[in-house]
């Protein structure tokens, strides 16, 4: 059994925004749709004051909340655990964004561009995947994974902080990065168990 997930290292991020500009790019989301962000805020005080980074994006919990509220059935979830919007089945009525605990789910109430009234000949092909008045998010680039890549965003990651694999191989690269680090998971009191790790 295959379980995919995520591991990002907070002391290596560098908050250069590579992830999130591959992530727009990968999937052509809209202007306003980040499926993969970088939190940032200030922690100490001067002189010792510095600034963390903190990237978010779907944890592909493995009991995902937005997938028991959904009344038609277009959020599921794969063998491996990677959780889908078909948007032929969303309705948009939203629910599972209410559902996320994590804010991680966008809605796509019309077709926004980037230039006003245009269509770039890069936005007609991507835009051609996101029906108006539908639900989107991070789909750890599955149309990668299954053609044996790494989701864009641990690509390009300048500073090797992501990594990626399986979860239940004790021997995987995304098992061995965990070993011997404070690892933890985003509002694990939630029992909603993500499959996105950090290394604190």
């Amino acid at each position: 059994m295959t379980r995919l997930g995520m591991v990002i290292d907070l002391k290596r991020c560098i908050g250069c925004y590579g992830c999130t500009m591959a992530c727009k790019a990968e999937n052509a989301t809209p202007p306003g749709v980040f499926w993969n962000r970088v939190l940032v805020w200030e922690e100490g005080k001067y002189p010792v004051a510095r600034q963390v980074y903190f990237p978010v994006q779907c944890n592909h919990c493995q009991d995902a909340p937005c997938k028991k509220v959904c009344p038609t059935g277009a959020t599921s979830q794969r063998p491996d655990g990677i959780v889908l919007i078909d948007y032929n089945k969303c309705i948009g009525c939203r629910a599972c964004v209410t559902a996320c605990p994590y804010q991680n789910r966008y809605y796509q109430r019309e077709t926004r561009t980037y230039y006003p009234g245009v269509l770039t000949p890069f936005e007609e092909v991507g835009y051609a995947k996101f029906p108006p008045k539908v639900v989107t998010k991070c789909n750890f680039c599955v149309h990668r994974v299954d053609q044996g890549l790494q989701p864009a965003c641990v690509q390009t990651c300048i500073s090797k902080a992501r990594t990626f694999g399986d979860l239940d191989n004790p021997e995987s690269e995304v098992s061995l990065v965990m070993r011997n680090r404070h690892v933890f998971r985003l509002r694990p009191e939630l029992g909603t168990e993500p499959s996105v790790y950090y290394l604190g």
